[in-house]
């Protein structure tokens, strides 16, 4: 159920990520609670939707590669069938929450003013409105999924219409879009860029029913000096790596406060890789910072894809730093695992591991069953 009609330009980019606050009932945060009705989803008193989110989140990656299976080419009942079959089989694996990738390369699997139709969006008809109607329908709670840096390739971008903000960024040859082995990526350090991922986030909440908003770790696209020299140069700052996570973390803060300006009860969650030295100073990802302080997200999602024996990230002790980080924060651990492993060698875990995930076919089971015995809030599949 649309909320009301978005009336955002592209001239709007440049304008504040804040929309006006609203009032706010008290929070209700422990959705089993819930009935899974539909009608349950709304006040008594008027139409204004209560966001359906969990204490304990079992959660499920819905990427738009699979979107090709499932959406290009197919008519609005082929869609619906397909999203049924999705989401009764993740409700029988006890699924409760679906992060849908809406916004994969500055594009849009949705209705939007702001951003080209994705590679496989072909129809005629809304498929996050879909899947919004359909999981509710079933208690599910599903939060948009964006990479708020990731853009089309050059051969993409070529074919796009001049109308979007940054097809008119490539052709002013303005700074903010630079092309990294063949695909073109959004330059965190421009305000401007922090703006446009706000007002991506601002058209889906003010369009639709989502329950949160929800990030992954495409952070900066390269760690090479040259990429972003020149605005480095300007900043007059003395420290790149310090100065690239401040950038990063403007972008979460604006996320968050984005969310959150639509309404408390809505959740903002980051899903960084695995690795906290990777994220901290190769991605310049602050996920301390994030995992400890209020203000910059509701849930953290590290993707800990690494089997027991992993010679160098073995998952039990990685899972307690992670735990380490939220301790004394009041931000939600939600454990991402690797079921897309399951039966495939791992050449990156050593060794001792590399065969861990054909050897053990129950790999997956023993991690949820650590994760529910951890302190931990959940955990979430990648299939």
């Amino acid at each position: 159920m649309k909320k009301f009609i978005f009336a955002a330009a592209a001239m709007l980019i440049l304008s504040s990520c804040a929309v006006s606050e609203e009032s706010i009932p008290p929070d209700i945060d422990n959705s089993e609670s819930y009935s899974q009705e539909k009608e349950h989803f709304f006040t008594e008193d008027s139409d204004d939707y209560i966001p359906l989110n969990f204490t304990n989140q079992h959660g499920l990656w819905l990427p738009y590669m699979d979107f090709e299976n499932y959406m290009h080419g197919k008519s609005e009942e082929e869609y619906r069938d397909a999203v049924k079959k999705i989401l009764t089989d993740a409700k029988s694996d006890d699924i409760n929450t679906i992060y849908f990738h809406v916004h994969p390369n500055g594009d849009a699997y949705y209705d939007s003013e702001i951003f080209p139709k994705g590679i496989f969006y072909d129809g005629d008809y809304d498929p996050l409105e879909i899947m919004l109607e359909i999981a509710h329908s079933m208690g599910i709670s599903v939060h948009a999924w964006l990479n708020p840096y990731r853009l089309q390739t050059i051969d993409q971008a070529n074919e796009l219409s001049d109308d979007f903000i940054v097809k008119k960024w490539l052709n002013e040859g303005c700074p903010m879009v630079k092309e990294v082995n063949g695909r073109y990526y959004l330059d965190p350090s421009y305000s401007e860029v922090t703006e446009l991922i706000c007002q991506a986030a601002d058209e889906i909440l003010g369009k639709y029913d989502v329950d949160g908003i929800h990030i992954d770790d495409y952070f900066y696209p390269a760690s090479d000096e040259e990429f972003d020299r020149e605005e480095f140069a300007k900043s007059q700052s003395s420290d790149l790596a310090q100065w690239r996570r401040d950038n990063i973390n403007s972008m979460v803060k604006g996320l968050y406060d984005t969310v959150k300006s639509h309404g408390k009860r809505l959740k903002f969650g980051v899903s960084p890789q695995g690795n906290i030295d990777t994220d901290y100073n190769k991605q310049y990802a602050d996920v301390k910072l994030w995992s400890g302080e209020d203000g910059y997200a509701d849930y953290i999602v590290p993707q800990i894809y690494y089997g027991f024996k992993n010679a160098t990230l073995p998952f039990e002790s990685t899972l307690h730093q992670w735990e380490t980080l939220t301790e004394n924060s009041d931000v939600s651990l939600i454990i991402g695992l690797a079921e897309y492993k399951l039966g495939k060698a791992d050449q990156w875990a050593g060794a001792a591991g590399e065969n861990e995930w054909i050897d053990d076919p129950d790999i997956i089971k023993k991690q949820v069953e650590l994760v529910n015995s951890s302190s931990a809030d959940g955990y979430a599949f990648y299939r």
